[in-house]
């Protein structure tokens, strides 16, 4: 692979960045100072950039996986004309084929993965798979006292009706909101905001806090997002793995 190539794919900027680079001499291959970008890097080789080794050829095979705390504001896409994008965060990353695992409301914060990983990306938001989402709704209003056994049950709309779902009431904080716990196995448009308002509330605040195995990362400010680790990856295979077999 030439090695403009290569570093603009392993996410240190755009081709004509990456070749000025190379020629400041801030880019090695194994140990010795290259100025041809065009030099060609092979698997065995050890690319540095500001003395600082990159991961090399093999991981540029592997799909990329992270776990965003997204923040409101921020629409889940890879473009919009009017707002700024999730992918937009993911910008120092390069020419990745980076996309958002499902979405969340632009005004809806909390956990989103990000890949460019399709094959697992689509098993993950097949309804087929019934992978659990936890969000925290903050709710105005009073919520009628069955409203965790109708969640339960399914609620019908005029449009679809509701898979069942667990909702637990977790009592009212100091803003004086009733603060709600509410896992889905679907993503219906709007789907939580839709349930509460159903059995009697309002949603003013939304965060999801779980996907599936893995919980949101509390050392992620809003806007932030790390690399998943081999372990949570393979968490989220085997989700989908324990799914595919019971379907």
């Amino acid at each position: 692979m030439r090695l403009d190539k290569y570093l603009a794919n392993s996410g240190f900027g755009s081709r004509s960045e990456v070749k000025e680079l190379v020629r400041k001499g801030r880019v090695r291959i194994n140990g010795s100072p290259v100025k041809d970008a065009g030099a060609d890097v092979k698997d065995a080789d050890s690319v540095e950039v500001d003395n600082k080794p990159t991961k090399g050829m093999a991981e540029l095979g592997k799909p990329h996986w992270y776990m965003l705390n997204k923040p409101a504001g921020i629409v889940s896409a890879n473009t919009d004309e009017r707002d700024r994008t999730v992918i937009d965060l993911f910008e120092k990353e390069g020419n990745r084929k980076l996309f958002t695992v499902g979405r969340l409301d632009k005004d809806t914060e909390g956990l989103l993965l990000v890949s460019d990983d399709g094959e697992l990306g689509h098993y993950l938001l097949s309804p087929s798979r019934h992978v659990e989402k936890t969000y925290l709704a903050k709710v105005k209003g009073t919520l009628a006292p069955d409203a965790v056994e109708r969640t339960a049950r399914g609620i019908a709309f005029k449009d679809f009706t509701s898979k069942p779902a667990k909702m637990e009431i977790k009592g009212t904080g100091q803003d004086g909101l009733s603060e709600v716990l509410i896992t889905l196995t679907e993503g219906k448009y709007h789907e939580v905001k839709r349930i509460v308002a159903a059995v009697g509330g309002e949603v003013v605040y939304l965060k999801r806090l779980s996907f599936g195995p893995l919980m949101l990362d509390e050392g992620l400010k809003p806007g932030e997002y790390r690399a998943l680790t081999d372990n949570e990856t393979e968490l989220l295979k085997l989700a989908v793995e324990k799914e595919r077999n019971n379907v």
